[in-house]
């Protein structure tokens, strides 16, 4: 009988970062050139070396992954879903008894909010960022105020 991967076997058997033309129907937000689709361990690395006390957007690691590999963009859809794999990843680590794991919970949307679909969803996220030192915006949707600068 066959078994599913892991999370772990998923993102460490994955393909290797390709870069293809920008699909026309990308064209209006993005134009015509080229776009990066990573792979999950430039992803990983990446979220890596966010430390603590620092965030970053998922507008943020495209851009970074995108001017490292030289293109004009990122794949939206795909670095979504891989940040998901890369969180559910670091969740079997630490659970398998990993104190160093990929600080997935430093990741937010480009607004500040938190995102559902990582391991113990946004609650389990914002007690890790305020555990960290950050103001969460309970009200409504959860949100981090992000800075208006780099």
């Amino acid at each position: 009988m066959k078994t599913r991967k892991s999370w772990r076997e998923k993102m460490e058997t994955a393909r290797e970062a390709k870069i293809v033309k920008i699909p026309p129907r990308m064209h209006a937000k993005y134009g015509k050139g080229t776009m990066l689709i990573p792979s999950m361990l430039d992803l990983d690395a990446l979220i890596r070396k966010v430390p603590r006390g620092r965030l970053i957007t998922y507008g943020q690691i495209r851009e970074e992954l995108a001017r490292a590999a030289g293109t004009d963009c990122t794949c939206p859809m795909v670095t979504g879903m891989f940040v998901r794999i890369v969180a559910e990843a670091a969740a079997e680590d630490a659970a398998g008894g990993r104190s160093r794991i990929t600080p997935y919970w430093r990741v937010l949307r480009d607004d500040g909010s938190l995102l559902e679909k990582i391991p113990g969803g946004p609650s389990a996220q914002a007690e890790r960022l305020e555990s960290e030192g950050h103001k969460v915006e309970r009200s409504g949707k959860a949100r981090v105020q992000l800075p208006s600068a780099r």
